[in-house]
């Protein structure tokens, strides 16, 4: 029973997707904590949530990487890599343009994508939605455990044991404990859709994440569905986004079931539909070129080039820099980056994931050396305005003042670049709270010190 399981090609990695329906427009389910495309139809309260969904739209679903039928990854699955999942299966079945539906864990990846392409997002809803851990319920993890670890250690330890699938079961689907076939299924599910050491990975980076900082920069029409007594993820998520989000529309629903197809699913269902169907008579699908968009900028800038360039005169300095820029315009290829402007010798530059920033300035950092220069590099991950295909606007100013007050030889990000690259086995150190000149706030900054392959 089912829809038939195809591949998408993301990078070296096969992501698991099935297409039901074929209405008039997409929208792409992106899964919560663990999925399994195909065992999803071994329960009807599912089997009734897609295909109530897919009577009025194309439904798109697929399985994480290294959960359910795609590949299992050695590396914890970052948020850009998962972004790049799902621009890989919507390019698979030719869509271009479709509304994401994140649930649980898979909202802070929605409003990632949503704000980070919003050409090809035609509207963003967020069901049951947490933006960072310590907005779990109360008694999940890692609240009620002394530390984060203690939280990924009992996963690997218990997982796939009844006890523990019970226990998940109730904070998921409370309705459904006597249910005897629907527990049995639920644990099935749990063992086929992840391994413990996968499992353990996803908790480790969702503890990591943080995308309470970025909800504001959403921009495409947005659905906020939220049960009030869920017991998985608490209200206060959604009300928080609800309050960032402009011209969000906020649905509260009765109820304490965390997994949307269960309890009273046709609410959900009902309210998705109109709002879609709203959109969808409006033009909403139709191409627009954004005027905003969330990048992650780079600012390098060399350390005393005036003394440098002073000491070597006019021609050879320029020698050097022409061999500067060509250093940095190499990695910047190989890091997927947009080079924006250059002044002197500074350079400004954008990316769609903040790792991969991360990862190309510290490559600038280590390639510039071999001619004898340090250079400092600031990132911020911020809104930014779109001016003839170029980024501009405060994030801009923001990343330049971060840059301002790396060390030489330093990689310096801010928090909201820290709290996206969670699971990217990149190290920081921090370096304190700083006001930096001409934004306002006070901003806690972190120095890059460490990354794995």
């Amino acid at each position: 029973m089912g829809s038939e399981t195809r591949y998408a090609r993301s990078g070296a990695v096969s992501i698991a997707y099935q297409v039901v329906g074929d209405g008039p427009f997409d929208l792409v389910l992106v899964p919560g904590f663990v999925s399994n495309v195909e065992y999803a139809w071994d329960e009807p309260s599912l089997v009734s949530f897609y295909e109530q969904l897919a009577s009025f739209c194309r439904l798109i679903v697929f399985d994480k990487r290294g959960t359910g039928l795609s590949d299992r990854v050695a590396e914890i699955p970052t948020l850009e890599a998962r972004m790049d999942d799902v621009r890989a299966v919507m390019d698979a079945v030719g869509s271009e343009r479709a509304a994401l539906i994140g649930y649980s864990e898979g909202a802070s990846m929605s409003i990632l994508f949503a704000t980070t392409y919003p050409e090809r997002t035609a509207a963003l809803i967020l069901y049951g939605a947490f933006l960072a851990w310590d907005w779990m319920a109360e008694g999940r993890f890692p609240i009620r455990h002394e530390s984060a670890q203690a939280a990924v250690e009992e996963i690997e330890r218990r997982w796939g044991k009844p006890d523990f699938c019970d226990e998940l079961l109730e904070n998921d689907a409370p309705s459904k404990l006597r249910d005897e076939a629907f527990r049995r299924w639920y644990a099935t599910r749990l063992r086929l859709s992840a391994s413990p050491a996968a499992a353990a990975d996803l908790q480790r980076m969702n503890i990591d994440t943080d995308t309470r900082a970025i909800a504001s920069s959403v921009r495409v029409p947005t659905l906020i569905l939220h049960r009030i007594g869920d017991r998985n993820v608490k209200v206060d998520n959604a009300r928080y986004a609800a309050r960032q989000i402009t011209g969000a529309r906020y649905v509260e629903l009765p109820g304490d079931d965390h997994l949307p197809w269960v309890g009273d699913s046709h609410a959900i269902v009902s309210a998705i539909r109109g709002f879609l169907t709203e959109i969808w008579d409006a033009g909403g699908w139709e191409p627009r070129e954004p005027e905003r968009v969330l990048a992650t900028v780079l600012i390098t800038d060399i350390v005393g080039s005036s003394a440098r360039a002073a000491s070597l005169g006019d021609r050879a300095w320029r020698e050097v820099l022409e061999r500067h820029h060509d250093l940095v315009r190499r990695q910047l290829s190989i890091f997927r980056g947009s080079e924006m402007d250059v002044a002197g010798d500074g350079f400004l530059a954008s990316f769609d994931g903040p790792a991969r920033a991360i990862r190309c300035a510290l490559a600038i950092v280590s390639a510039v050396r071999e001619l004898g220069l340090e250079v400092r590099a600031g990132l911020h991950t911020g809104e930014c305005e779109l001016v003839d295909g170029k980024v501009a606007g405060i994030a801009v100013h923001t990343g330049a003042r971060v840059a301002a007050e790396a060390q030489p030889g330093e990689v310096l990000a801010s928090s909201t670049v820290k709290d996206l690259v969670a699971g990217s086995k990149i190290d920081f150190e921090a370096r304190g709270v700083h006001e930096l000149k001409g934004i306002p706030g006070e901003w806690r900054l972190f120095a890059v010190v460490g990354v794995e392959p």
